[in-house]
């Protein structure tokens, strides 16, 4: 699909991307000397994610002045937070990695109009790959259309997922999930990075992605890609309604289905039977009690 055919909101939301990209790369030359401060525990902000998130700020509201944004760093200080427009932003997914050098992480663009996602952009500025989708239109990366892969058998598949890092976390209750999905797969990989991570569903590199604890900028662009590649993103039980609840599922619609009854008893929807019965299970593994702490509210996944 070429530039002029695009959604004009979505040339500017690769343009913003774009020059995210370049600042994420040249930092990238000489990652031992950036700045880094820590917001919680394992939860770590570089003064790239700032310059990168400023420079799609700028872009964005030159553009479209009368527009909002919800982004990672800074919140919703800029633009207007009363517009039906608002763009979602993840500046750099995947800081832990970029710290450390470690090339998996990438910028997140989304519009919402009237709380639907309508434009996403992931763009992986190692790889220059850039990811994009317009509602109804389809997904593509590089200007080829993607679509979802063709496995359908829960036993051949590539599962991506995400690790709990917080305190406070529950990784008793994520390490039985990870061993309820590692044995019915081929393989399950942690690259580090959940819009990215969303790409690749979407590309077909992988065939489903998990996570608990994510925030809307990790999941709103990605969740579009998956979409429009023809694949299936809810919640553990299998709602649709996902953005905002902090665990997301995503596959091509028959492995998104045969995950659903592995995972949705983990699900914090799980009825009161399933929840006692996941509690009983970890117990008996000699484990300390779930705790069902929900992870703070405000705590975005860093990554």
């Amino acid at each position: 699909m070429s530039s002029s055919s695009l959604h004009p909101m979505l040339n500017m939301a690769i343009k913003a991307a774009r020059a995210a990209g370049a600042i994420i790369n040249r930092a990238a030359l000489d990652v031992e000397s950036v700045r880094v401060s820590t917001k919680q525990v394992n939860d770590f902000v570089t003064e790239v994610d700032q310059a990168s998130e400023q420079a799609i700020i700028e872009t964005l509201l030159t553009a479209y002045p009368d527009h909002g944004i919800l982004a990672e760093e800074s919140g919703n200080e800029y633009g207007n937070p009363r517009s039906n427009h608002i763009w979602i932003i993840d500046p750099l997914d995947g800081t832990t990695n970029f710290i450390h050098g470690f090339p998996v992480y990438c910028v997140s663009i989304a519009l919402a109009v009237n709380g639907r996602i309508e434009q996403a952009v992931v763009y992986d500025p190692t790889r220059n790959d850039l990811f994009t989708a317009t509602r109804g239109r389809g997904a593509f990366l590089n200007e080829r259309r993607i679509r979802v892969s063709k496995r359908t058998l829960l036993r051949d598949t590539l599962i991506t997922t995400g690790f709990p890092f917080r305190p406070g976390d529950n990784f008793k209750q994520y390490m039985a999930m990870l061993s309820d999905v590692m044995q019915r797969t081929s393989g399950v990989r942690r690259p580090g990075a959940a819009a990215l991570d969303l790409a690749y569903v979407a590309a077909g590199f992988s065939d489903g992605f998990f996570e608990t604890g994510l925030s809307i900028w990790d999941v709103a662009a990605g969740s579009l890609l998956v979409t429009e590649a023809g694949g299936l993103v809810g919640n553990f039980t299998g709602e649709a309604d996902f953005l905002e609840q902090r665990e997301v599922l995503a596959g091509t619609p028959r492995i998104y289905g045969q995950l659903v009854p592995i995972l949705a008893k983990y699900s914090k929807f799980a009825s009161a039977g399933d929840k006692a019965g996941v509690r009983q299970a970890l117990n008996d593994d000699g484990a300390e009690p779930a705790a069902d702490t929900p992870a703070e509210p405000d705590a975005g996944q860093a990554e």
